[in-house]
């Protein structure tokens, strides 16, 4: 894809999606959230991509909005067009919407539109440089893509409202302590450690994958018996694929089984 703000680039079954505004701490520009969106459905729509894997150039994975920009949009003359806060709703919904194992990689400064990306990821693995924030109250700002709804999910009421309320920056080693960072890796081994990471994972079954995806995020908004019951009918259902049967041949056979999606 022809892109000024992202770069795209798919390893065997790895797409890695980076954010390219080094000099603006990978802020997010109408044109750069434009070009995320369509990254995002192209490598969701490309049946050998498996794992999504998302980072940043430079010194930040991402600052959040581009505040000057949203700035501009208030100023500006209504003209039908779309700004900076819509496109980010169409964002998010596409993160939310992600079929595939999405895994974040923070390899700098986190902070607010940036956190709220990283907490769409299904794993998040950090630098150890890493600084992460909500950061909106330092800029009178509210959270609009899920800070103040998902981070309480992911580090508990006490320790989200301290970081909502005072704006402060911490540790990536702070946050895989509260439970929101799976591992914290040294700055040179980032990138081969999620690489590693996402071919482990590329070589399960991308059906399994996206089942298992949907049955935790459904499970979570439902009552213990009806998730239970919704995940007993699904792997009724998921006898009948072909990747099932194949997963069940491979380990009679004693071989590698090559699972296709379906």
């Amino acid at each position: 894809m022809n892109s000024s703000t992202i770069i795209l680039e798919k390893r065997k079954n790895t797409a890695w999606i980076y954010f390219d505004r080094p000099n603006e701490m990978n802020s997010l520009s109408k044109s750069l959230i434009t070009e995320f969106v369509s990254a995002l459905h192209e490598v969701e729509q490309d049946s050998s991509i498996r794992v999504i894997v998302l980072s940043g150039k430079g010194k930040a994975f991402c600052a959040g909005a581009d505040l000057k920009e949203l700035l501009a949009d208030l100023d500006r003359q209504p003209d039908g067009q779309k700004g900076i806060l819509d496109v980010a709703g169409e964002l998010f919904h596409s993160l939310n919407h992600l079929s595939k194992p999405l895994i974040a990689a923070l390899n700098g400064l986190t902070l607010a539109g940036g956190l709220e990306i990283a907490m769409t990821a299904d794993i998040i693995v950090a630098s150890e440089k890493a600084k992460i924030g909500d950061a909106h109250a330092n800029f009178g700002v509210l959270p609009g893509g899920g800070g103040a709804v998902r981070l309480p999910r992911k580090i508990g009421v006490n320790r989200a409202k301290y970081l909502l309320f005072t704006g402060d920056f911490i540790s990536a080693q702070e946050m895989k302590d509260f439970g929101l960072v799976h591992e914290v890796i040294p700055a040179d081994s980032l990138e081969m450690y999620v690489q590693e990471l996402a071919d482990k994972i590329a070589l399960k079954s991308p059906l399994v994958l996206k089942e298992m995806k949907r049955l935790v995020a459904d499970g979570l908004e439902q009552p213990l018996e009806i998730a239970l019951r919704h995940e007993l009918l699904a792997l009724k259902n998921h006898t009948r694929s072909y990747d099932f049967r194949e997963g069940l041949a491979a380990f009679a056979e004693k071989r590698t089984p090559k699972f296709k999606g379906y």
